[in-house]
């Protein structure tokens, strides 16, 4: 059922491929939800090379690719915080949605926060995305509030800030 799916950390040379692959998940799932432009914005802004190798080294993110066999299929992103795993990236290429492999990761993340210390993963989900919402759901994710960020360039993440406690 679960092919032989991993879940690695991303090693520094392996960034440019991430942001690879991050700008051909957003450009295929978010221009209908939030317009070419932003996605655009978005992309460049937070999931280029340079803004991944930023926020590994200054902002203390990890990442993680979900691989199968010896593919790339998608990626997860977390910033350790005071309170909680901010869990700033999950995503999937198309082919590899609905096969419990955003599962897979939630799981994965869960286990870390055992072992790290943290009481909850917390992530940040466009109110418009509606999939997405539902699986988070799914997945034991409790809305705990909503939140407007402005991002820049006039754009505003409509977002709802979602958490799971850890049992």
């Amino acid at each position: 059922m679960m092919e032989s799916l991993e879940i690695v950390p991303v090693k520094g040379e392996e960034i440019p491929l991430l942001a690879q692959i991050a700008d051909e998940i957003w450009h295929e799932h978010f221009p209908p939800i939030i317009g070419m432009e932003q996605t655009d914005y978005m992309v460049n802004k937070f999931q280029s090379e340079q803004a991944i190798t930023h926020a590994v080294h200054e902002e203390g993110y990890r990442y993680y690719f979900f691989r199968l066999g010896d593919k790339e299929i998608g990626y997860i992103g977390i910033q350790p915080q005071k309170d909680a795993l901010f869990l700033s990236k999950l995503y999937l290429k198309k082919a590899f949605r609905g096969r419990k492999f955003a599962r897979a990761g939630i799981d994965f993340l869960t286990e870390l926060c055992r072992k790290e210390g943290y009481p909850k993963i917390r992530l940040t989900c466009n109110r418009d995305n509606k999939n997405s919402l539902a699986a988070y759901d799914k997945m034991g994710f409790l809305i705990a509030y909503e939140q407007d960020a402005d991002i820049g360039n006039g754009f505003v993440m409509n977002d709802y800030v979602m958490e799971k406690p850890i049992q």
